[in-house]
């Protein structure tokens, strides 16, 4: 059985919060590769799923300026954002509703821009005694100098940096918890880079699985005839 610490976010007292993923905001980050903030975003909706650990989702000014949340992560989460015209999240009766409600104390955020509506509503947050944790990797700035100022800002508030890959692996914890498993491994997988390379590899030369996307005849010869 896995340790439980009160300093790490835990699949019973975490609530997810993603906030305007949408294209119109995706197209003024600078400060991250936007295919990788895209690819971070959506595994950690995936784990999130898998985790069983609550989600809500929040957007700005969808038809007048920002666009719909991306399709990839809306197939994921699979509900109706919540709809704003404040930059400011907290400023919605509906999602500060939703969080008092879950009855969750720490609130693990990413959010486009980092130095608006990522800043703003985790500022607010941390002021109404939550526990906030900033996806730094999924989230994005206009410039890396303002997303590591409102990075810095926040954490000087008491908020807590993390990465995609840190919030998985905190909540998987230990490998011998297998119901996720094998879950998690898929989403490393598909969306995390060398990290998936080294996976497939393991899967693959160390444990002898098939070799996935192999033409049948290949799959069978190491050769490859």
């Amino acid at each position: 059985m896995s340790f439980r610490s009160e300093k790490l976010i835990n699949t019973d007292d975490t609530l997810f919060i993603f906030i305007d993923h949408q294209p119109q905001m995706a197209f003024g980050v600078t400060s991250i590769d936007r295919q990788t903030l895209k690819n971070n975003t959506v595994a950690l909706a995936k784990a999130a799923m898998l985790f069983g650990v609550p989600t809500i989702l929040t957007a700005v000014e969808t038809e007048s300026f920002s666009g719909y949340i991306w399709p990839e992560l809306l197939d994921v989460v699979q509900q109706k954002p919540i709809e704003r015209t404040s930059m400011n999240s907290w400023d919605s009766d509906e999602l500060v509703a939703q969080v008092k409600a879950s009855g969750r104390k720490k609130l693990v955020i990413a959010a486009l821009w980092t130095e608006a509506c990522l800043l703003f509503p985790a500022l607010c947050a941390i002021e109404e005694g939550f526990e906030v944790f900033m996806v730094t990797d999924a989230s994005g700035g206009t410039s890396p100098e303002a997303h590591d100022a409102a990075i810095r800002r926040m954490e000087q508030a008491g908020g807590h940096s993390l990465t995609t890959i840190n919030a998985m692996l905190e909540l998987q914890r230990d490998w011998a918890n297998r119901d996720t498993y094998d879950g998690l491994m898929g989403i490393v997988r598909e969306h995390l880079g060398a990290y998936g390379m080294g996976v497939d590899y393991a899967y693959t030369m160390v444990h002898k699985a098939p070799q996935r996307g192999a033409f049948p005849h290949e799959a069978s010869s190491p050769a490859g005839h």
